[in-house]
């Protein structure tokens, strides 16, 4: 069994030395720390909307078109994981198990079909999600309002993706989701039902009640868990009450970015390994 300082030094490499991104890690549903177990995750409940700071991609001093690609995208700096609820993996973002390449828009707009989801990706960004409609346009959740944008102006200068099998979920037959998407239109501030853009995206494409926000009760067990791929061989397990906390979790990891994540990981089994190393000598 692994001591923590052993999980410690193997961060501090991580951080030394990034992985080569085709070496990051498919899902292990085994791979809980077996020390403590899984630490118990934030909940968010009374959390404001990230969808506000998700905007620091609006252009300042100046009249540079919206399409013109000038925000930073490091892959390598993706944070890879997956999201479990009990033993069934119903999330998963990794290289090996999903296409983790980013076009620009209008390279995007060729791949694109009516329901499909779309996220916009920029590094130090919490990540934007989007639902295609057809005629080059998305729906989104954008500054607490549901809005119907072209595709290019969405994406204000960040790369795209399209993001249909992240989730894994029966999606709604393409005309419903394109429905749910087109009449949640105009609708703003308390009128709303999610908290940030992925949630919104995802309402529209599978209809789940947990994306929305309360759609589930905070109480009892933690019934889901976010694991964060720390290396091939270890991971990071945080248990949540809810959907709508795993996303805003795994919404800020994103924000923050994987060597952001490594070193506030790091900082959490040090800190532990001196608490044990305190108590020992008492």
């Amino acid at each position: 069994m692994e001591t923590l300082w052993s999980q410690w030094e193997i961060l501090r490499e991580e951080m030394a030395v990034q992985l080569r991104y085709a070496e990051v890690p498919t899902v292990d549903p085994n791979g809980v720390d077996t020390d403590d177990g899984p630490r118990i995750g934030v909940s968010y409940i009374f959390s404001s909307d990230d969808d506000e700071l998700e905007d620091g991609c609006a252009v300042e001093g100046g009249e540079k078109h919206a399409n013109e690609e000038e925000k930073n995208y490091d892959q390598r700096d993706e944070v890879e994981c997956a999201v479990y609820h009990r033993e069934e993996c119903i999330y998963e973002k990794s290289a090996k198990c999903a296409n983790l390449e980013v076009y620009s828009p209008e390279n995007l707009l060729n791949k694109c079909k009516a329901g499909d989801l779309v996220e916009f990706v920029a590094t130090n960004q919490y990540p934007h999600w989007a639902v295609y409609v057809g005629d080059f346009q998305v729906v989104h959740l954008h500054r607490a309002e549901v809005k119907n944008s072209f595709l290019t102006d969405a994406s204000q200068g960040r790369r795209c993706r399209i993001v249909n099998d992240w989730y894994k979920l029966k999606p709604l037959c393409t005309e419903v989701v394109v429905q749910n998407a087109m009449e949640q239109v105009g609708l703003k501030d308390r009128e709303l039902s999610w908290r940030n853009s992925e949630s919104f995206a995802a309402w529209c494409r599978f209809g789940k009640r947990e994306f929305k926000m309360g759609g589930e009760i905070r109480i009892g067990k933690q019934p889901y868990r976010l694991k964060v791929f720390v290396s091939d061989k270890h991971s990071h397990v945080l248990e949540f009450q809810s959907l709508e906390d795993v996303i805003m979790e795994k919404r800020r990891n994103d924000h923050l970015g994987r060597t952001a994540v490594l070193r506030e990981l790091a900082a959490h089994f040090r800190g532990m390994e001196e608490r044990e190393s305190e108590m020992g000598a008492e």
